[in-house]
């Protein structure tokens, strides 16, 4: 058996691994299956696991089987940028170029004049100021808030989606998401020892019959929803959707945590599915998308009968979210800039849009005209795990729809982040790439 048929094998099965189907800690299929499936022999696929082995992908245990390696599940959906080498799609973030500038001075004028009650303890979630500009910050995007009593810091919108699955659910609880869900999710719902029940989706988001039968069947305590530019599906809900799925929560005794980190690429303001719930629902925003991932500042507008609840919860992980960040984000919602970096963002967002679908018209591709992303149906003669590995082979870092789902094998998509890549031209470069490698027909060449 040659070198070049093992190391073939090695490949799909790593890809495999990176793409969510064989998920961190499971077992492996033993060698003469896997041999079966994909027409070689056991000794071929023996030779690949011990390949994987060396690149600490899976461990081989005697008696017991091979099995791969607990690697984060977000390692590989979500891969920061390395360089310049390559053309990552993968990535959700805004396009920083822009926003370097104004950062910078919003640091030097905060810095410049630090108070010292900044560098210390204090007794609540955070500063009333930073509360405020959070509060300002959420509604100007669909939020109703008048006290900032109700806004609680958090360092990240996943830092605040543990927190809150951390204090209103238990072990072995079921948790009902998306049918296509962020990672980030998953990985909490892994990591906290919570089952993960996916509900049906349409072209308008999460179907309210469809979460009335979970509520019936499954009685989860909490649902994650992402009302606005769903990822990965690039959804948004109407509001005559969001006031469907309001009553039939309200109908029951679970809680919505509302994720709505991109509801400032919304053309027209809508309203959050808080509004129509607010002592039954959390809304997590943050700026992240908009103005820098590194920021780590997210606002969580809580139910005022919770708000003690979920502060105990925040200073028992972390104490308090960063006040030096949240002084910057401060800084710049008062004095209107992040709003103009939002709305820049989102004007880049819809030209990289409208670019992206002229070269993949195609495809039948699901986003909003201003999102982040697209939502890509692969082509017939392409499986999702073959084509993410033979783009990384050209350098185009996408993300297999299969990341997106506890059941990797039911989809047959791409996610493509179109923000990370900084120049304009490097940008269209890689899109015609990556549509010259959609049309190639040699994906069915990788079908073993």
């Amino acid at each position: 058996m040659s070198d070049i048929k093992f190391r073939q094998i090695a490949e799909t099965i790593e890809t495999r691994i990176n793409t969510g189907v064989y998920q961190p800690n499971t077992k492996l299929p033993p060698h003469r299956v896997l041999a079966d499936e994909l027409e070689t022999t056991p000794t071929t696929v023996s030779k690949a696991y011990k390949l994987l082995a060396e690149k600490n992908k899976v461990e081989s245990f005697v008696g017991r089987g091979t099995f791969v390696c607990g690697n984060s599940e977000l390692e590989t959906v979500i891969q920061a940028p390395k360089g310049d080498a390559d053309y990552n799609f993968s990535i959700l973030q805004p396009c920083l170029k822009y926003n370097i500038l104004p950062l910078q001075a919003a640091f030097q004028q905060t810095y410049a004049a630090l108070p010292s009650e900044l560098l210390g303890y204090i007794e609540h979630s955070g500063h009333l100021a930073h509360r405020e500009a959070g509060m300002t910050w959420a509604a100007e995007f669909g939020l109703s808030v008048s006290d900032p009593d109700q806004i609680l810091l958090a360092s990240g919108a996943q830092n605040a989606l543990e927190i809150l699955i951390q204090t209103y659910t238990s072990p072995g609880d079921c948790i009902a998401v998306e049918a296509f869900t962020y990672p980030g999710i998953l990985s909490i719902a892994n990591l906290l020892g919570r089952r993960i029940v996916e509900v049906a989706m349409d072209s308008e988001g999460m179907c309210p019959i469809a979460l009335k039968d979970t509520i019936l069947n499954d009685k989860p305590k909490v649902v994650v929803i992402v009302p606005s530019h769903q990822n990965p599906t690039g959804v948004t809900m109407p509001q005559a959707r969001r006031k469907a799925i309001a009553k039939v929560i309200a109908a029951s005794d679970i809680w919505l945590l509302e994720d709505d980190i991109y509801g400032f690429l919304n053309p027209v303001t809508i309203p959050a599915i808080t509004n129509f719930i607010p002592e039954q629902s959390f809304h997590i925003t943050s700026l992240s998308k908009a103005i820098s991932p590194a920021l780590r500042c997210a606002f969580i507008k809580a139910p005022k009968s919770e708000i003690r609840r979920v502060g105990a919860c925040i200073r028992t992980s972390i104490w308090l979210a960063s006040p030096l960040n949240f002084a910057v984000a401060a800084q710049l919602i008062n004095s209107g800039e992040a709003f103009v970096m939002a709305h820049q963002q989102k004007l880049l967002a819809a030209q990289r849009q409208q670019f992206v679908t002229e070269q993949l018209g195609f495809l039948a591709c699901s986003s909003q005209p201003t999102s982040y992303h697209i939502w890509v149906a692969l082509p017939a003669h392409w499986r999702q795990e073959h084509f993410v590995m033979e783009a990384k082979n050209q350098q185009l870092l996408v993300s297999s729809g299969g990341y997106f789902s506890q059941q990797s094998d039911k989809s047959n998509h791409i996610r493509l982040s179109l923000m990370a890549i900084d120049d304009e031209q490097r940008f269209q470069q890689g899109v015609v790439s990556l549509a010259n490698l959609l049309k190639d027909g040699q994906g069915s060449h990788f079908l073993f």
